[in-house]
């Protein structure tokens, strides 16, 4: 009999592809079965999709294959609806063009990880699962570009008559939502990159292109504090984007985007980056959450034989200080705490099967970074605030550094560069459809079963 155990990671994000690699260097060959669930073959290198929905890099260019970065790993590729923390079992179940079938596996496990990341975050606004694109997978980046050219050139192809002005007018506005990383970084490389392809169109001008960027919050990218944000924020403006802060959409009837101040935008494109939360399967455990995270202890673990980390985990932050009056504050949903995190649990997995010691997540944050298209950019690295030129410098020498794949690094660069040196870029593809691009879809939230439906545990 095979009396190996069975190490199964949920996820082939950030944390679970670094996981896997700490995994397969640390545990002798031979002594454990590795097993990653994922609902795509790669890894989808999220903080550059802005630069796909600008047709900056291709899209496959930001994906990282699971098969070649884990080769000791066995992958099924699927999306792991259930979790039997009693019989230490995961159901997966088969997807196909975004859409989950009836195919199911269930895959015993003797030690777990949970990292299945975050979704889009959504608020139940009459319209908007039916309306909004997200910018958080391939798919989506994809499509936006798609989308993006197809409505300008039938805005073209309008005849110059009174009756197609709306018409026209609602094609040649873009709304996006949430002034964080992904709505400003989307909106600002965007619209750089259709000005930049201006001779494509010869009937409109696409500096008439109406381009609306709100939050609910009171700044442009808050995370980085004031003196970045007010920076990006006049960029912005500069540029002739519409940037209105403490609005959010009210609703969307037809081809109308209704704002929270009341005034009714006309528009058939609404990008939504309204932040993140974790990943549904989370919600179903029975186990304790933190605003949607599993909640873990120092060293990961959430319980027997089970851990989790990323962005759908509640990990106490111990390079901060704890407040006098209240919890230890957890680490923030970044790329940069999932790869550290990933590397450290996969330390810890292995003490759990007797190689090395376990030991407690730790890890200052080294800083934040924002590309706005062009020579522009805001970076916060160790604390020191950079604008411009050098702050652009710094953001793309930190995505090099952070993908985990060499080829993709010399596909990225080589791609900047081609950008750099060679006309743009303005083809639209279509090879989308508009359905597989909405966010239910295109990132599975509706496929888990509610939290009130499983049993507590414990």
């Amino acid at each position: 009999m095979d009396e190996r155990k069975r190490v199964v990671i949920v996820g082939g994000g950030f944390a679970g592809l670094y996981a896997g690699r700490k995994l397969e260097k640390l545990l002798p060959a031979g002594t454990t079965e590795l097993v990653i669930i994922s609902p795509t073959d790669h890894l989808t290198y999220s903080p550059l999709l802005p630069d796909v929905t600008a047709s900056v890099l291709e899209p496959r260019h930001v994906a990282v294959s699971l098969r070649q970065a884990l080769p000791k790993h066995r992958l099924v590729v699927g999306h792991a609806t259930s979790v039997d923390l009693e019989a230490k079992t995961v159901t997966v179940s088969r997807s196909e063009r975004g859409q989950v079938d009836e195919g199911t596996q269930v895959i015993s496990y003797d030690r777990l990880l949970l990292a299945p990341g975050s979704i889009t975050r959504r608020f139940p606004i009459p319209g908007v699962s039916e309306s909004a694109r997200g910018v958080k997978t391939i798919t989506e980046a994809a499509f936006v570009r798609d989308h993006l050219l197809s409505q300008l050139d039938a805005a073209d192809s309008l005849p110059s008559d009174p009756r197609f002005d709306a018409e026209r007018a609602e094609r040649m506005t873009v709304v996006a939502v949430g002034a964080g990383y992904t709505g400003t970084e989307i909106v600002a490389q965007t619209h750089r990159w259709l000005t930049r392809v201006a001779d494509r169109w010869s009937n409109i001008d696409v500096k008439d292109v109406r381009w609306l960027l709100i939050d609910v919050a009171p700044a442009v990218l808050p995370e980085l504090g004031p003196r970045l944000g007010e920076y990006a924020l006049g960029k912005l403006k500069g540029r002739g984007i519409d940037i209105r802060l403490g609005v959010s959409v009210a609703s969307v009837e037809g081809n109308v985007i209704n704002l929270t101040d009341g005034t009714p935008v006309p528009s058939r494109t609404l990008i939504w980056g309204a932040g993140i939360v974790a990943n549904p399967l989370m919600g179903t455990l029975g186990l304790p959450l933190d605003r949607g995270r599993l909640v873990v202890d120092a060293q990961m673990r959430a319980a027997d034989d089970v851990w989790a980390v990323g962005d759908a985990a509640a990990t106490p932050d111990l390079a901060k200080e704890k407040p006098a009056d209240g919890p230890q504050p957890v680490t923030p949903p970044t790329a940069q705490h999932a790869q550290r995190q990933g590397t450290q649990v996969g330390k810890n997995i292995a003490a759990s099967l007797g190689v090395g010691i376990a030991k407690d997540y730790v890890h200052k944050d080294l800083g934040l970074v924002a590309d706005l298209g062009g020579t522009t950019a805001v970076a916060k690295p160790l604390g020191v605030e950079l604008t411009g030129l050098p702050a652009k410098i710094v953001a793309r020498g930190y995505h090099l550094y952070a993908l985990p794949s060499m080829a993709n690094r010399v596909r990225v660069l080589t791609d900047w560069a081609l950008h750099a040196l060679l006309p743009v870029q303005a083809v639209a593809l279509n090879q989308t459809r508009p359905e597989d691009a909405l966010i239910p879809t295109a990132q599975n939230t509706d496929i888990y079963p509610k939290a009130e439906d499983k049993p507590k545990v414990g």
